[in-house]
């Protein structure tokens, strides 16, 4: 198994919530688990979306995946964002809005991400997306939800790491988002900065915590996503937080959670 990471970028993104349907289209903040998937999809060649209902070949491929992701150059974790307005008029908007529908969608500027993969590349797929991330090779244009918002990586970005499933003994740095399973959340309501050593820092900048609920998968059934509450913080954790799927990067000897 091979733990690597790569950068991200693009110009603008639209992560769409899917609840939002009147006025404005919202989108995610941060990059989730089911989008990155798609563009693994088009890094590895996989089908996209064909038929209403079914899920693509990329999803039925790569569900099983471990990623991570961790927020680059943002404003502690949030991405500046912008409201485009549009007509669309092509005749097929609906009867109500006379065949000219406007749309306003809010944008993201300049997102990016570290993306952390562990790859087996025993498995062919998993190989072929290895080392195509590895020559900064695609076989399709990867996009931030809207193929108008091509995303790229450098070569340069790409870092393999030595890992481990070490548990902490001491308090610990996540530099990735993350999310508690339920034990946890139930342990830790009382306080939403519960668990999270806040006196143990290193550096003198004041500290953040940043919280969003976003997709993990699909509910297979309802064909809609499941959703988790994440958080990303610049805090130290203490070391009998209970989390899941955290491994440690020995030379940085900090810790990400893939999931």
């Amino acid at each position: 198994m091979k733990l690597i990471s790569f950068d991200l970028r693009a110009d603008m993104g639209f992560l769409k919530k899917p609840d939002i349907n009147e006025k404005i289209y919202l989108t995610y903040n941060m990059l989730h688990k089911p989008a990155l998937l798609g563009i693994l999809g088009a890094i590895a060649g996989l089908k996209g979306y064909e038929k209403n209902g079914e899920f693509p070949e990329y999803y039925h491929k790569l569900k099983h995946l471990k990623i991570g992701i961790e927020p680059l150059d943002s404003d502690k974790g949030n991405y500046t964002k912008t409201t485009v307005t549009y007509n669309n008029s092509t005749g097929f908007a609906s009867v109500e809005a006379g065949g000219n529908l406007i749309v306003s969608e809010q944008i993201l500027l300049k997102p990016a991400f570290r993306c952390y993969l562990l790859l087996d590349t025993t498995n062919e797929i998993e190989n072929v997306l290895y080392k195509r991330i590895v020559n900064q090779e695609a076989e399709y244009l990867p996009y931030f939800g809207k193929n108008d918002f091509s995303a790229w990586w450098e070569r340069n970005s790409v870092h393999e790491y030595v890992y481990s499933e070490k548990k902490p003994d001491s308090s610990f740095q996540i530099i990735s988002i993350f999310h508690k399973d339920d034990t946890s959340i139930r342990q830790s309501k009382e306080s939403l900065t519960e668990g999270f050593d806040l006196f143990s820092t290193e550096t003198e900048k004041p500290l953040f915590f940043y919280f969003e609920k976003l997709p993990i998968g699909f509910n297979e059934s309802l064909l809609q996503y499941e959703v988790a509450d994440f958080a990303y913080t610049s805090a130290k954790l203490k070391k009998d937080t209970l989390l899941r799927d955290l491994y440690l990067l020995e030379s940085e000897n900090v810790y990400v959670q893939l999931f």
